[in-house]
């Protein structure tokens, strides 16, 4: 085999970058509608919606650049991954807290992030990112 081919992506590999793309763009998704009702609406406060905007664009980001990471079998884009997994985890759980409508998406983060994680740490993706575990030769 060449130095310029690779082995198949592993399916676990390709999954987990779906789940951080979601995500990614389920923040996006999320800063721009914010953005867009601030703006419509002409809140009292319009500094906090324009930063609270903002922030979950940027937010964003992170996963969608780790998923095209993970895509592209960067071993960098693993912890930025990760990382956000485990803050959705806390997000989740405030949102099962509520007695609203919110529950179902706490439900649905609370499968991606641990779904997400399982992904990431798996033998399979931790391999096909070039990732050596303690004790392994650095061959």
């Amino acid at each position: 085999m060449s130095s310029t081919e690779q082995t198949p992506r592993p399916g676990r590999l390709t999954a987990a970058a779906a789940v951080a793309g979601v995500e990614g763009l389920a923040l996006l998704a999320g800063g721009l509608y914010m953005l867009v009702a601030v703006l419509a609406d002409r809140p009292d406060d319009l500094t906090s919606g324009l930063m609270g905007g903002a922030t979950l664009v940027a937010l964003g980001l992170i996963p969608l650049a780790a998923a095209r990471g993970l895509w592209l079998r960067r071993s960098w884009s693993r912890g930025p991954a990760v990382i956000t997994q485990i803050l959705a985890l806390p997000v989740a759980w405030q949102l099962l807290q509520a007695n609203s409508v919110m529950i179902p998406a706490g439900i649905a983060l609370a499968v991606l992030a641990v779904t997400g994680l399982v992904l990431l740490v798996s033998p399979s993706t931790t391999e096909a990112l070039g990732i050596k575990r303690p004790g392994q030769d650095p061959a």
